[in-house]
């Protein structure tokens, strides 16, 4: 009779493990999201390495500027601050230089007077002879009659005075009268007539 393979060895075998389906759907659901997990993570990683992308190199068509000429050393005497040289202090002495000069004060003004001064006498332009008194006649008085005569702008006479008597009453008074009647060319100041004065001889003489 022959023996049951389960009891080949003196000691029979366990029996083999089998999931469940409740185990197996867990553990398919842990996979899935493991694996939805690493796809997330891919990507993100993926977006920031093209946000920090290396810039690409321009093409052909793109403008080169050439680079700028480095500055050359200074040599001789140092430069100012603008790079150019600083001007020789004996040629600056020998330019010629603008020397400003004081104005001139202004003229004085003339000094004004308070009263016009005539530039020229009165001139007779009209003078009757003076009658001889008779009675100066019967007692053969003669002489010489200074007499003052203020003349108004019209050229008549506005004033007589005696500046020098000839020691006769009648021989005066007859040389007032007559230069009364006078009239005179006026005075001028600033080419307008104006009062002025002038003294006249009165001569009387009976050789005449």
């Amino acid at each position: 009779m022959s023996a049951s393979p389960s009891h080949i060895g003196g000691s029979p075998r366990p029996p083999l493990w089998r999931p469940s389906r409740t185990t197996l759907l867990i553990a398919g659901g842990a996979f899935v999201l493991g694996l939805l997990l690493f796809l997330v993570l891919w990507m993100t990683q993926r977006s920031n390495q093209d946000f920090y992308r290396a810039p690409v190199a321009p093409t052909s068509d793109a403008p080169v500027f050439a680079p700028l000429p480095v500055p050359l050393p200074a040599t001789g005497q140092p430069a100012g601050a603008s790079g150019l040289e600083e001007p020789d202090e004996d040629a600056l002495a020998e330019r010629p230089q603008l020397i400003e000069q004081a104005p001139s004060p202004p003229p004085a003004p003339a000094p004004t007077t308070t009263r016009p001064v005539a530039s020229a006498n009165p001139v007779p332009v009209s003078s009757p002879s003076p009658r001889y008194p008779q009675d100066a006649l019967r007692r053969r008085e003669s002489g010489k009659v200074m007499v003052r005569i203020e003349v108004g702008p019209d050229g008549v006479p506005t004033a007589t005075s005696i500046v020098e008597s000839s020691q006769s009453r009648a021989l005066d008074k007859a040389a007032l009268d007559a230069v009364k009647r006078w009239r005179f060319r006026p005075a001028m100041v600033d080419g307008q007539p104006a009062v002025g004065s002038v003294v006249v001889p009165i001569e009387f003489n009976l050789d005449r």
